[in-house]
């Protein structure tokens, strides 16, 4: 697979022009509305807003958190909106805004798709990429990858599995995995059967 574009320029000056107007005109409005300290990059092949490293340095995966982020994909474009992911106030009226201006919102946890500039309501995209000044969004970052944070949600994982019924994804409980260490088991791919 070889590397997408290395800079915000070259991946607009590759997207076909239809893509390129709309795609200019989202990161236009962001880049406008976007509260101070968030960094404009590329990300994962997309274009990104990031707080930087310099502020906060401790991510899961030592990438710049995301804050926001737009890309073509194949039957859409993409923009994700991190603000609207576990935060209920800020999705609700999300959706509301969609809904009072007669938009229909086809939209993932974070991830809006349109295909065209007049799917989205730009009011409402403009208010959810202001909601968060960088100092917040780094504070909430760093309230949910604590490790009080990460034992409670272990905990609630542990609680729920215990549930009658539950599955819990290993080799025979029922979660239909075929163990390869088992009688009548297939050969490994490219491999040969354990013995």
């Amino acid at each position: 697979m070889k590397p997408g574009p290395a800079t915000v320029a070259a991946y607009l000056a590759a997207l076909p022009e239809d893509r390129r107007a709309a795609i200019s005109a989202v990161r236009d409005l962001v880049n406008r509305n976007l509260p101070k300290g968030y960094r404009e990059t590329i990300a994962h092949g997309m274009l990104a807003w990031a707080v930087p490293l310099e502020v906060y340095p401790d991510t899961y995966n030592g990438q710049p958190l995301m804050y926001a982020a737009l890309a073509s994909q194949k039957q859409y474009i993409a923009l994700h909106l991190m603000t609207l992911y576990g935060h209920a106030e800020t999705e609700r009226e999300f959706r509301d805004a969609f809904a009072k201006a007669g938009k229909k919102l086809d939209m993932g946890k974070a991830c809006v798709r349109f295909r065209s500039l007049e799917d989205l309501h730009l009011p409402a995209v403009a208010r959810a990429i202001a909601v968060c000044p960088m100092a917040k969004y780094v504070e909430l970052a760093r309230a949910v990858h604590s490790p009080a944070a990460r034992e409670a949600r272990r905990a609630a994982r542990v609680s729920a599995a215990k549930k009658p019924g539950a599955r819990t994804g290993a080799a025979g409980s029922g979660s239909g995995a075929r163990s390869a260490s088992k009688p009548g088991a297939r050969p490994r791919p490219g491999g040969r059967r354990p013995s």
